[in-house]
């Protein structure tokens, strides 16, 4: 890595008005080299207008508004797609709920200098998990025991969103094939990455659920998920996955 390599920290927001003021300069101030894509959703909350606000004082931040709710996915594919055009070399997925500690930052690029996709793992090293409830915890923890039985990823923590890719890494892949959302965009984004051979390295991190807002998670986020492993493994037997 070197001072003109571009980073590009790509952050899904959803009514995330309260996090951003102090969730954007602390993602900034960890490397010079940084900028922030914010991709949000049409929020009702104003969202989008205070990014495009800082972005006018502050050339560090971008913004990327879509008409409506989408879904996580389908984000990140968006930003993604984006860095690719802008020519970023390092392209983080980050939450913008302060459940990813911006000051992992330089963990993660430490270690991207060695790898082409570092996750931040929440059960590399025990279950690092703060204010979850029991029942949300185990149902984290089972679908990433239950991923790596189906897929035989060999991952501990494959439904994190706490990434950061290389970019040959995206470009390796179809990203107009990946049609996922939630739990089992994450997965996929991983096991297509493990199937072309990239180096992936897990690091710990500590997963703090949000005080502010409101948790995106749903049933059918869960349902998603569990067929998606056992479509990832029907394509990789047929070899089909792109």
């Amino acid at each position: 890595m070197t001072e003109n390599d571009k980073i590009l920290v790509i952050i899904p927001t959803y009514n995330e008005l309260e996090n951003l003021p102090t969730l954007l300069p602390q993602v900034l101030e960890q490397d010079e080299r940084i900028e922030i894509l914010v991709v949000d959703d049409n929020s009702p909350d104003g969202t989008a207008d205070y990014v495009a606000g800082e972005s006018k004082s502050n050339s560090r931040i971008h913004l990327l508004k879509r008409e409506k709710k989408l879904g996580l996915g389908t984000a990140y594919i968006a930003g993604f797609k984006y860095a690719m055009q802008h020519s970023y070399s390092y392209i983080f997925e980050m939450d913008a709920d302060f459940s990813h500690d911006p000051k992992e930052i330089p963990n993660f690029l430490k270690e991207i200098e060695n790898y082409d996709l570092v996750l931040g793992s929440r059960y590399i090293s025990g279950v690092n998990v703060i204010n979850w409830p029991m029942r949300r915890l185990f149902l984290s923890y089972a679908a990433n025991v239950y991923t790596r039985v189906i897929t035989g990823l060999p991952i501990k923590d494959a439904t994190g969103g706490y990434k950061c890719f290389r970019r040959k890494v995206l470009e390796a892949i179809d990203l107009d094939q990946v049609k996922s959302n939630g739990y089992a965009f994450q997965i996929e984004m991983t096991f297509k990455a493990w199937k072309k051979g990239f180096r992936i390295k897990e690091i710990p991190i500590i997963f703090v659920d949000r005080t502010k807002g409101k948790s995106k998670m749903s049933r059918k986020i869960v349902r998603e998920a569990v067929f998606m492993v056992w479509k990832l493994r029907c394509l990789s037997i047929l070899r089909l996955l792109k």
